[in-house]
């Protein structure tokens, strides 16, 4: 066996034993010996990408939906550049991304070696790293030990196929998973060293992205109202507060004097500013994620916290208040002409059924979501997942083809966008046609552009003149033409009914839903519905 076999064999190896049962794998001349590798082991699914950064974000979406570790595989030089987005987003979610780079021996390192550069630490502090030119056991368990992603650098010498004389796989004998060294991601609900929170203060459970479900069971156990974004893990039962975002700004909302926060909250101001308020006294439960400690002043910060019976009557105030609101804005959506954001996402949340998934994307997608979805059963949970650790636009289809491909076959996949998220990662659509597909249904929210700015301050009337330039940025693709090239089936709808019918007959594997949205009517549509708290 060649000394680059028996690395790339014994790399492969180790990461099954920690738990890896999926890798996405970038065709290249330096990375061969993990390819075969990866190939012969039958304890892999392999999934091959031509694009670097859709594969790394592939294993990202892997990796969120199953919670195991996921590698994405690449050559040198700018291949290995292509997965720092998703580096990125996995070290600021806390997801086991694994991404394993060829590399040339170190002696080639400073000279104009072919498809060479610096790889050593190319993600910075965002992931654990290991430069490895043979076998370390020591340093890859070092690196296992954190939270997040890991860099493998894999120092490649020639010959890089494998020894004809050896055909099939060969080195260390196969193991299973269980019992390894695998890093334990669920959540796992009530613990015994919970914190006891003192009764009294006015208190609102806040869950952001990934708080998962110790924050419904504080929630419930306290009586407390529930803040929960969608992509919490925490949105079911009777605690949730579908409109609470616009009642934050009420006399309900003024009231509260303490805020118990869970997982990352990132997609709401009126959530921050509540959290900055100097008359809110904060507690904290430890998120994941590289950068764990909150951007605002906080009593006390614990591993998990309880508490005994609250007040009835504070919980009972929100759910008046949100019964009734809810009421105002279904009714303002409802008298609407035409197709509305707010119809999208009512629609997509109403067709994920019980164990389901729903994959959403960032900017206007997440907030109409959390505005309009309505909290489930706790029995009926549904994964409800999105790209929030950096909340960027790229890569999201790529995840949500990753998500679905982690899940059970069974359960319905959807995936929720903007038509700018959908353009940016279009090559998702990009599969060989051995590669294996998800049963997905991706729902474009087209309105020709960015109208996520619009809601902001770049929107203002004093801005018009440049905004179309600057910031709305109509792009006039036909999404149906772009589909029809990589043999995506579509359908274009322009109403309720039709997006609903669409939405009830998927016909497997992936497929686009294209929802046709005016775009000029976004900011006043919003202004009406905050108007309606009032």
């Amino acid at each position: 066996m060649t000394p680059s076999t028996e690395l790339a064999t014994w790399l492969v190896d180790e990461l099954v034993s920690r738990g890896m049962t999926d890798a996405v794998l970038c065709p290249g001349s330096r990375n061969a010996p993990l390819s075969f590798a990866l190939a012969a082991d039958d304890r892999i699914r392999l999934h091959t990408r031509i694009d670097e950064r859709t594969a790394a974000f592939l294993a990202l979406g892997l990796a969120k939906a199953s919670r195991r570790p996921a590698a994405v595989v690449t050559t040198s030089g700018t291949a290995a550049a292509n997965l720092h987005p998703a580096v990125l987003e996995a070290a600021h979610a806390g997801v086991p991304l694994v991404a394993v780079t060829a590399d040339r021996p170190a002696r080639l390192r400073g000279t104009g070696a072919n498809q060479t550069t610096d790889q050593v630490r190319l993600f910075g502090d965002a992931a654990g790293f290991v430069d490895l030119f043979a076998r370390d056991d020591d340093a890859l368990d070092a690196a296992w030990l954190l939270d997040g992603p890991v860099h493998l650098n894999c120092q490649f010498d020639d010959p890089l196929l494998p020894d004809p004389d050896s055909p099939g796989r060969s080195g260390p004998p196969k193991r299973t998973s269980e019992g390894q060294n695998v890093r334990d991601y669920p959540w796992r609900g009530d613990r015994d060293d919970a914190v006891k929170l003192p009764d009294g203060p006015r208190t609102v459970v806040v869950a952001g992205d990934d708080a998962g479900p110790p924050a419904r069971i504080l929630a419930e156990q306290a009586g407390w109202p529930l803040l929960a974004e969608p992509s919490s893990g925490a949105r079911t039962g009777a605690n949730p507060v579908r409109t609470y975002r616009l009642l934050l700004g009420t006399a309900l909302g003024a009231r509260i004097q303490r805020a118990v926060v869970f997982g990352h909250p990132t997609l709401s101001r009126p959530v921050a500013q509540l959290l900055s308020r100097p008359d809110v006294e904060v507690v904290s439960v430890r998120a994941r994620g590289r950068w764990p400690d909150r951007p605002y002043a906080v009593s006390g910060e614990y591993d998990a916290v309880a508490a005994d019976p609250g007040d009835p009557h504070w919980l009972e105030e929100w759910r008046r208040g949100d019964r009734e609101l809810s009421r105002r804005v279904d009714e303002f959506v409802d008298d609407q002409p035409g197709l509305t954001p707010y119809d999208v996402a009512a629609a997509v949340n109403a067709a994920n059924p019980p164990g389901g998934l729903l994959f959403v994307g960032a900017s206007n997608p997440i907030r109409d979501l959390d505005l309009m979805a309505t909290a489930h059963p706790v029995g009926q949970r549904r994964m409800v997942l999105a790209n929030r650790g950096l909340a960027g636009i790229d890569g999201t289809l790529s995840s949500a083809v990753g998500a679905a491909l982690g899940r059970p076959r069974s359960s319905r996949a959807i995936a929720y966008v903007g038509d700018v998220t959908f353009l940016h990662d279009s090559t998702a659509l990009v599969l060989g046609p051995r590669e294996p597909r998800p049963d997905l249904t991706i729902v474009v929210a087209n309105d020709d552009g960015g109208s996520i700015f619009a809601t902001l301050e770049q929107g203002r009337p004093e801005h018009a003149d440049s905004y179309e330039l600057l910031f709305g940025t109509p792009h006039g693709v036909d999404l149906a033409g772009l589909c029809a090239a990589t043999r995506t089936p579509h359908w274009r709808v322009e109403d309720r009914a039709e997006l609903e019918h669409a939405l009830a007959s998927p016909n497997g594997g992936i497929e686009v839903i294209e929802a046709v949205l005016r775009r000029d009517n976004r900011r006043e549509l919003d202004e009406a519905i905050r108007a309606l708290a009032h």
